[in-house]
C-alpha cells in the first residue's frame, strides 16, 4: 500500500516505537510537550513509518466515548499526518486500517464500542470529500460538532445499540 509501513500500537508498542512517536508528535507540534505526547501515546491504534528510512510518517489514536449526541459508545478517533506525506493517500490508507482493527478488537470484547466517531479538523476536508456517505470507508455526515467541526461516523457490521 504505498510507501509505507504499517505497524501496532495499543500494548504493542517497542519502547523505540514509543519515544520515536512522542518525538514526532512534539517536533511537528502536533502535540505541545512530551508531556502531552507521553499521555497520547497509550491510546496510538497504529503508525506508519516511510519505507524509504523509517520515519513516522503518521500516527491515529482512539479512545472511548460516549457522546451526547450519539449516547452511544464509539472510538473517538484522531490521527496526524506529517506535513511531507499529505498528499499521499496515508491518511485514507490509515484510516481504514484502524476500522478495520477497532471493528474486530470490539467484536473481541463483546462491543465496548460499536463505532468511530471522526470530527474533521483539517480544512482540505471542506472542499474534498463532500458527499455525506464515504462510499468505501462508510463514514456518514452526522453533523457538526460543539467546535463548530464537520463529524461522521462508521458503525462497525454486526455491533447493536446499547440501551
Amino acid at each position: 500500500m504505498g510507501d509505507f509501513t504499517f505497524h501496532p500500537g495499543w500494548g504493542q508498542l517497542s519502547a523505540r516505537d514509543q519515544s520515536d512517536l512522542m518525538d514526532f508528535w512534539v517536533a511537528e507540534k502536533a502535540l505541545p510537550n512530551a508531556d502531552a505526547a507521553r499521555q497520547r501515546v497509550a491510546q496510538v491504534v497504529l503508525f506508519a513509518r516511510n519505507k524509504d528510512g523509517g520515519d513516522v510518517a503518521g500516527v491515529c489514536t482512539a479512545i472511548p466515548q460516549n457522546p451526547p449526541l450519539l449516547a452511544q459508545p464509539v472510538y473517538f478517533y484522531r490521527s496526524f499526518i506529517a506535513p511531507k506525506n499529505r498528499k499521499s493517500l496515508l491518511v485514507v490508507q490509515m484510516l481504514q486500517k484502524a476500522v478495520d482493527f477497532l471493528e474486530e478488537d470490539a467484536r473481541a470484547h463483546e462491543w465496548p464500542c460499536i463505532g468511530v466517531l471522526l470530527e474533521l479538523e483539517n480544512e482540505r476536508f471542506g472542499s474534498k470529500g463532500r458527499m455525506p456517505v464515504w462510499r468505501g470507508l462508510d463514514f456518514t455526515y452526522i453533523g457538526k460538532s460543539p467546535r463548530g467541526l464537520e463529524c461522521r461516523i462508521h458503525w462497525f457490521q454486526g455491533a447493536r445499540l446499547k440501551p
